[in-house]
């Protein structure tokens, strides 16, 4: 008997990057009631929980992700009333919320680094990772920070160093502290109680750093951070333990849940964090990676279910804040046919879908000259990396003046394309990539072969296709997808080849594919669902 759905390995998760997401005050910046104004069009589009990139008081320096309060709002953003409002709004909708928690380290403008960098007695001082000069001044290892140059900082007000992962204004929590762990459990009470649901953690496997604070060995890479293997400042064993605690207190209320970040490795590091004791998932990014192959897709998850097994659950995801969109990678062009194709892919698959806001209308990357840059990696290593910016544009809503994302002036330049590929546009276009995602959406939610069944690919060959069958007692679907330009003709195997298939969804709606005789022909571009009830 199939069980009963459950929101986070079911249903859809939706991300929304809040200062690009609406506008209600004209900043220019999104904002919470932005978002509560929107949750019908996300209740339309279908999808079941939507994860918010930080809304916490930040100067801003990583646009966010370094946090100085953790249990209140940017005011920028909105109030805690307004949050409570949209939790509540939302959860009239069917739709749940998912915090991101930065907890490796804080803003420097943070009251606890404010007074653990006050002086060395200070009660505060062990809550980051302090550590004194070597003999003649020297830092105390070899460790790098991921946005470029060594990850310590020296102080010389108290004459020590503190090390910082990414810039040096966000210093690292010492997660040996057991007074910095409780106060981490302490801000996952406070959003319970206001009505989250669940986490996303940020770069969880780095919060411990080896106790002795060895050197990195070497390794062949571009830059200072990649000319060392991380051994000793990611992924430590005591992460365990304390994800362990995390877990049982999310399991304490009913149906929350947490998914993490892991910053370095494949999807074999991820598995090793989830379980019935550790996260319920951590992303696997391998799809974000992928060239436009179905060869490829099929072998990233086929690895990841290995990896995974029956007793944890696989997500995907194609695109995020820290990534190049979807459709810039697979539809330069302006295609929104391949886009379709990937919808199909994404939310037909054996595991939890993440969208990133504009997904679905096939929004694409915004370039950006030198001095528009804003992302401090994209600063420091232009032009070999030009920053994240351009995946976190504002949100197309309609043909309006700013894509209708504000009426002030925009902290990062609208996309120029917004005046045909907008919201508004796509909703009175019964062939869009809009109208398609509502339509594909609808169908995976009745159809539990599609959220709970058996994944089983079928033989291609050499064939530029994917094709699967996804089944529970008594239904089936069969998922076929051209990843050509041309049109494909294959051979369905014999156990899939049933004479009661029907055509559920075609994304060629001119000639959608035909199943003869054992052989389905793909126009070209074509995602299609063909069902039965057995």
């Amino acid at each position: 008997m199939t069980e009963p759905f459950l929101w986070w390995r079911d249903g859809i998760i939706y991300q929304i990057y809040p200062r690009s997401f609406a506008d209600t005050d004209s900043d220019g910046l999104g904002d919470i009631p932005g978002i509560t104004a929107r949750l019908d069009y996300l209740a339309d589009l279908g999808v079941d929980a939507i994860w918010l990139s930080p809304i916490y008081p930040s100067p801003d320096v990583d646009f966010g992700y370094d946090v100085s309060d953790y249990t209140a709002i940017d005011p920028r953003f909105g109030s805690l009333d307004d949050f409570d409002r949209m939790v509540q709004e939302a959860h009239q909708r069917g739709i749940r919320i998912v915090l991101d928690l930065v907890l490796n380290h804080t803003s420097d403008q943070h009251p606890w680094f404010k007074a653990s960098r006050s002086s060395r007695d200070n009660p505060y001082r062990d809550w980051y990772l302090w550590v004194a000069p070597k003999p003649g001044g020297g830092r105390p290892n070899n460790w790098q920070s991921i946005f470029g140059g060594p990850g310590w900082e020296f102080d010389p007000e108290t004459g020590e160093y503190y090390f910082h992962m990414f810039a040096k204004e966000q210093p690292d929590l010492n997660w040996r502290n057991p007074a910095v762990r409780q106060a981490v459990l302490d801000v996952v009470r406070f959003w319970l109680d206001h009505g989250t649901d669940g986490f996303r953690l940020d770069v969880f496997n780095v919060y411990f750093k080896h106790a002795d604070l060895l050197d990195n060995p070497f390794a062949i890479g571009l830059r200072g951070f990649d000319r060392q293997r991380h051994i000793y400042d990611i992924d430590q064993p005591e992460m365990m333990p304390f994800l362990a605690e995390l877990r049982s207190l999310l399991d304490s209320c009913p149906e929350r849940y947490m998914v993490g970040e892991t910053f370095t490795g494949g999807y074999q590091n991820a598995v090793r964090y989830t379980g019935a004791d550790r996260l319920h998932a951590a992303f696997n990014f391998s799809f974000t990676q992928a060239r436009w192959n179905p060869a490829k897709f099929l072998r990233e998850i086929q690895s990841w279910d290995r990896a995974l097994g029956k007793d944890n659950w696989p997500n995907y995801v194609l695109s995020n804040h820290d990534l190049p969109r979807a459709a810039t990678r697979f539809a330069k062009d302006g295609n929104d046919e391949r886009l379709k194709v990937a919808a199909v892919l994404m939310l037909t698959l054996r595991g939890t879908p993440f969208l990133y806001y504009g997904e679905e209308i096939g929004m694409r990357d915004i370039s950006l000259r030198r001095d528009q840059i804003l992302d401090p990696p994209g600063k420091r290593y232009w032009p070999f990396f030009k920053g994240r910016d351009g995946c976190r544009s504002p949100m197309q809503w309609d043909p309006g003046p700013n894509a209708g994302f504000t009426t002030g002036q925009p902290w990062l330049p609208v996309h120029p394309g917004y005046p045909s590929r907008n919201v508004a546009n796509q909703q009175k276009d019964p062939g869009s990539l809009l109208n398609f995602y509502r339509a594909l959406i609808r169908l995976r939610r009745s159809h539990s072969a599609l959220t709970r069944g058996d994944f089983r690919p079928l033989p291609m060959g050499s064939a530029p296709v994917l094709a699967y069958v996804r089944s529970v007692p008594g239904q089936s679907i069969l998922v076929a997808l051209n990843f050509s330009a041309q049109a494909q003709t294959i051979h369905i195997d014999k156990e899939a080849n049933r004479p009661d298939w029907e055509m559920y969804l075609s994304s060629r709606q001119d000639s959608p594919a035909s199943l003869q005789a054992g052989c389905l022909t793909l126009g070209p571009d074509e995602a299609c669902l063909l069902g039965n009830r057995m």
